[in-house]
């Protein structure tokens, strides 16, 4: 038998997880990817309340109708009301989803202080977008107030692609796997499609689709002018994004690859706009645009964020 000697310390034991942490553990990526899911599948709700004409379905906020908090059939109701009552439930259901990814991130204490402040972003987001989702309806689909609701739904497709990304990284120093110049023209990238998104919005908010059938065009600018301006800042986008590929023609595999991704999104972003313009517009090919829209928002944080990497 080996003697062991009292002066050598004995070998530290690391405490066994605790049940939370081990659900934490397992939670935590498939919750996200939910998140994620969700923040994009309420766009497409969103644009169906919006291309239905249903954004006064409910008269007012936070009740359905006055005295009553859920959509109720009587013989004068039209669909109008089961679209965004639909709309309200499914935001709901994110909230729920958005409190569960605050209580996975917060309290994975071996994570970075910013890691789980991002991880409250979801939770803040609902709640913010359920307070301007009543403003629009209280001040009647006024443009600014949905023009903002959607674009509030884009930075948190945004901020959930960059919550799933993060979850799997670590919190070391950012270490970039591109040159000089891909990094100069990063954000660059990200102000265009901020800049695409934004002129869609407002594309949308001239034309009929402007969430109330009574109301059209809401956006007093020329409809097919400003196609032509939000068409131009996507030939921009996919300009800049063009020079990327070519710097970055032999970086690593899935930059390139996430790249070509790209490509793609905005070719097909690009013929659905085309063909809705040459066709008046039909209201499926619009709810389309829209998801792509989303898409888009998640592809190109997705695509940025392989610029680097941490330990």
């Amino acid at each position: 038998m080996v003697a062991v000697s009292p002066d050598v310390a004995a070998a530290p034991v690391s405490p066994a997880p605790t049940r939370f942490a081990a659900w934490r553990e397992r939670l935590t990526y498939p919750v996200l990817v939910a998140n994620l899911v969700a923040q994009i599948g309420i766009v497409v709700t969103g644009g169906a309340v919006r291309l239905t004409g249903s954004g006064l379905g409910c008269s007012t906020w936070p009740q359905c109708e006055p005295g009553q908090f859920t959509a109720a059939f009587h013989p004068e109701t039209t669909y109008h009301q089961y679209v965004e009552f639909g709309n309200r439930t499914l935001t709901g259901v994110l909230g729920v989803i958005a409190v569960a990814v605050a209580l996975l991130v917060w309290f994975d204490r071996d994570r970075s202080a910013a890691y789980r402040w991002l991880g409250l972003a979801p939770l803040a987001g609902v709640v913010t977008q359920a307070l301007i989702g009543g403003v629009v309806v209280l001040l009647h689909l006024h443009p600014a107030w949905v023009s903002l609701h959607f674009l509030v739904s884009m930075a948190l497709v945004a901020a959930s692609t960059l919550l799933v990304h993060r979850s799997r990284e670590g919190d070391g120093p950012r270490i970039p796997v591109v040159g000089p110049w891909s990094r100069r023209l990063a954000p660059v990238l990200a102000v265009l499609v901020g800049v695409v998104l934004t002129l869609g919005v407002v594309t949308t908010g001239a034309g009929p689709h402007s969430g109330d059938e009574e109301v059209g065009y809401r956006i007093a600018v020329d409809p097919y002018l400003m196609a032509r301006v939000h068409a131009a800042s996507v030939w921009l986008f996919l300009a800049v994004l063009g020079v990327l590929l070519w710097l970055n023609r032999r970086g690593p595999r899935l930059l390139r690859r996430r790249g070509w991704v790209m490509v793609g999104l905005v070719a097909l972003q690009g013929v659905i706009g085309y063909v809705q313009v040459a066709t008046d517009l039909p209201i499926l090919l619009v709810l389309l645009h829209m998801l792509g829209a989303a898409l888009l928002a998640a592809g190109t944080t997705r695509y940025l964020l392989t610029f680097r990497t941490r330990a």
